[in-house]
């Protein structure tokens, strides 16, 4: 099991590589907000997905954001490490998303 700060670590290392991939970002416009539930560490993250960038990465739940991340604290290193591919572990149910189907359609080209 990973730590809290590992897991925040993650998430700024995951913001600071789509902001360093113009590609990516253009992919992805989307304006949104983000809430994402560490299961194992029952601890939360939340933030903005502005034009495929991840911005504001702050502790805490938003129960209004418009996309809803869940997954285990060693799922979430193994995806922004590569080891473990988005679509994978959602198929599997190691990852659940609550978001509108045109933007999980757009998050996909993310991960």
């Amino acid at each position: 099991m990973a730590t809290v700060e590992e897991c925040r670590q993650a998430l700024v290392d995951l913001s600071s590589r789509l902001a360093s991939d113009p590609e990516a970002s253009a992919k992805v416009n989307l304006d949104r907000t983000v809430s994402c539930h560490i299961r194992d560490l029952d601890t939360h993250f939340r933030a903005r997905l502005n034009n495929g960038a991840i911005v504001d990465i702050v502790d805490g739940e938003d129960p209004s954001a418009q996309i809803k991340l869940a997954m285990s604290s060693d799922d979430l290193l193994a995806m922004v490490a590569g080891d473990l591919h988005f679509a994978v572990a959602w198929a599997s149910g190691r990852v659940s998303v609550k978001a509108s189907f045109g933007d999980l359609l757009k998050l996909r080209k993310l991960l």
